[in-house]
């Protein structure tokens, strides 16, 4: 696994201001989800880390649904600056 190996949206400034923002904890949330998806890949059968990426998912569709009610312009920007698919509707 190589570290550092994603480019960071967001800067220094902006971390220590907005760390509690539905933004950065999506695209924190965003980053441990790449981070997992490629340890993974090299261990199949850790499942341990199978279930905390399915918890942090979780946790960030929940923020996901939270923004596209409440702030739908912000959300479309966020989808579209971090490359995330739309949730499938039911």
């Amino acid at each position: 696994m190589v570290k550092n190996s994603f480019i960071s949206v967001i800067t220094q400034e902006e971390k220590e201001e907005n760390s509690g923002s539905v933004e950065f904890q999506v695209f924190h949330f965003t980053s441990k989800i790449r981070r997992l998806t490629s340890h993974l890949e090299l261990h199949k059968r850790d499942f341990l880390s199978q279930r905390g990426l399915r918890r942090i998912l979780g946790k960030r569709q929940r923020l996901l649904t939270y923004l596209s009610k409440k702030k739908k312009v912000r959300y479309k920007k966020l989808m579209d600056q971090l490359n995330i698919r739309e949730p499938k509707t039911r």
